[in-house]
């Protein structure tokens, strides 16, 4: 089955890639398709519809999207689907995660709870497929390591003892929020769980 990847972010595509080996993922720009898809719902599963929907809709090929961000607790739960927007115009990944540990900077360590979550939505001509998945976590002090994006480098998890950015890419498709949400999406496909 072919299926288009409704985003641009190169990093999301390589996970799509390596989670869903079955299925043959290309992006938006192999389509032939160069779309911006205003997110404008309020949780992650509005706005992963809205990029899967708008996809199908000018191609009619079965279109896969994700929405994910950070929810921190002591920020009673921003950036939540803000979190690629965070701080607004003219923040890079860097300067949304120096904002975060500013905002973060007077946080015990025991309140310093977060998580990962990912909605993953395929729009199809034999229906809607939705998938959600969650990481548990904790906001570190400092970035730490070089491999991931976005939050990684301050995104504590317990298991391994270190940041997302510490971990190789397959210890992060283990635990990750995309990849569990990925992991429930693959099952669902498999079983034709179409709404």
């Amino acid at each position: 089955m072919k299926i288009i990847a409704a985003t641009k972010n190169k990093n999301k595509l390589r996970e799509f890639g390596e989670i869903l080996k079955g299925f043959e993922i290309i992006s938006q720009e192999e389509a032939g398709i160069d779309l911006d898809v205003e997110e404008t719902g309020t949780t992650f599963e509005e706005n992963s519809y809205l990029k899967a929907k708008a996809i199908y809709d000018l191609t009619g090929i079965a279109a896969i999207a994700d929405d994910s961000g950070l929810c921190v607790d002591a920020l009673g739960g921003e950036p939540g689907v803000y979190s690629a927007r965070y701080g607004g115009e003219g923040y890079d990944d860097k300067g949304r995660v120096t904002l975060l540990l500013k905002n973060m900077e007077n946080v015990p360590d025991e309140k310093r709870s977060a998580r990962f979550v990912c909605a993953i939505t395929l729009v199809s001509g034999e229906g809607i497929i939705t998938a959600r998945g969650e990481c548990e976590g904790k906001i570190d002090y400092a970035p730490k390591g070089t491999n991931g994006f976005g939050y990684d480098p301050v995104f504590f998890v317990e298991k391994f003892g270190k940041t997302m950015a510490e971990i190789t890419p397959e210890e992060k498709n283990e635990i990750s929020h995309r990849g569990k949400a990925l992991g429930i999406f693959a099952e669902k496909l498999e079983k034709k769980q179409y709404s």
